[in-house]
């Protein structure tokens, strides 16, 4: 096993090669676990998980033709599509969301990429939200950087936009646009000084080294997500992956396992597909590493454990909402519960 790194999670690298991570996805089940589970307490306290909340400001009428997302309006998923709501409503959203414990706020919309005339309309429901107290994220599709800059200017702390897959498998599932446009929108988010969600999907028929080409991606770039959503393909009627060969659990553990060795200080969060997910998976994963989920009854369009399943689930493992853990400049790293309104069109995270 000497092929495998032993890099500390103290020293994040940014120089991963697809061997490498290959040779961790094949350790046995119990090494990798224990290799994971050590690097996620250099980190983390793993009794502790960021617990957030999803809702959605802007649902379907999406132009781009994401195989797995039921709300490509070019797909007949019986989603239908909804303007973007007005800043009065998002506000009441917010207030509501702070007096439940929210501590970040993240509004999302179902485009491919904002037009510059949305931008304003936006950057006032950003300020209005950030002047109730709360840590504000975005998710609104590829943006240029002039865009980045007008919402960092604005006020927003963190955006999300996910890579979806490995960029050798990228067109098997998009084809509206290319993974270049995402690691570019990326680039500017970064260059514009926000922090980063970014993950993907798998399980869309993709192989192992196709799952390690992902995460060799996400790994290396310039900074590492400080949220890593890892979403397990929901199969929606209608849509062109629904059919798909359903991805084995212990691949998906293993794949949990290595985000967490290769992204040691990134949140790694258990997003989409948890609904179909077991205590018993779930709770595996968490051994693995993942210490972030989304909390509710719905995500986006699709089904999420409710409430009480997930504080039972919690209170038979012994684990903890995470708690806000403010820097100098008052920013939180950390989360009783965050509430995200997220991109109706991409399961995300913010």
């Amino acid at each position: 096993m000497s092929s495998v790194s032993q890099a500390p999670a103290t020293a994040p690298r940014h120089d991963w090669g697809l061997r490498e991570i290959e040779a961790l996805f094949d350790l046995p089940f119990p090494e990798l676990l224990h290799r994971a589970a050590s690097v996620h307490r250099e980190a983390f306290d793993p009794a502790e998980v960021q617990v957030s909340t999803l809702l959605s400001v802007k649902t379907g009428g999406c132009p781009e033709d994401c195989a797995y997302c039921p709300q490509a309006q070019r797909y007949h998923t019986g989603v239908d599509a909804t303007k973007l709501m007005s800043t009065e409503d998002v506000v009441e959203k917010a207030k509501q969301a702070k007096a439940a414990g929210a501590s970040r706020f993240c509004m999302g919309a179902a485009w491919r990429s904002p037009k510059d005339r949305d931008i304003p309309k936006v950057a006032a429901m950003i300020r209005e939200v950030k002047a109730l107290g709360l840590e504000t994220c975005a998710t609104l599709g590829m943006l240029s950087g002039e865009q980045a800059t007008a919402l960092r200017a604005a006020g927003l702390d963190y955006y999300n936009h996910n890579i979806d897959t490995d960029p050798e498998f990228y067109d098997s599932i998009i084809r509206t646009r290319e993974i270049q446009d995402r690691l570019d929108t990326l680039e500017h988010v970064r260059d514009a000084g926000m922090k980063t969600c970014c993950g993907g999907i798998v399980g869309m028929g993709e192989t192992r080294r196709q799952r390690a080409g992902f995460l060799r991606t996400l790994a290396n770039l310039p900074a590492h997500p400080d949220s890593v959503p890892i979403n397990r393909l929901v199969q929606v009627e209608g849509t062109p992956l629904h059919g798909t060969q359903a991805l084995d659990p212990f691949e998906f553990v293993r794949t949990i396992a290595v985000a967490r060795i290769v992204m040691p200080q990134s949140m790694v969060r258990l997003s989409a597909g948890r609904d179909e997910m077991s205590d018993e998976l779930q709770a595996l994963c968490f051994l693995a590493g993942a210490n972030s989920i989304f909390y509710g009854e719905k995500l986006l369009t699709t089904g999420n454990p409710d409430t009480e399943r997930d504080l039972a689930l919690f209170a038979r493992l012994g684990l903890r909402p995470m708690p806000v853990a403010v820097d100098a400049h008052g920013h939180d790293h950390g989360g009783t519960v965050h509430a995200d309104i997220v991109e109706g069109a991409r399961p995300c995270a913010a």
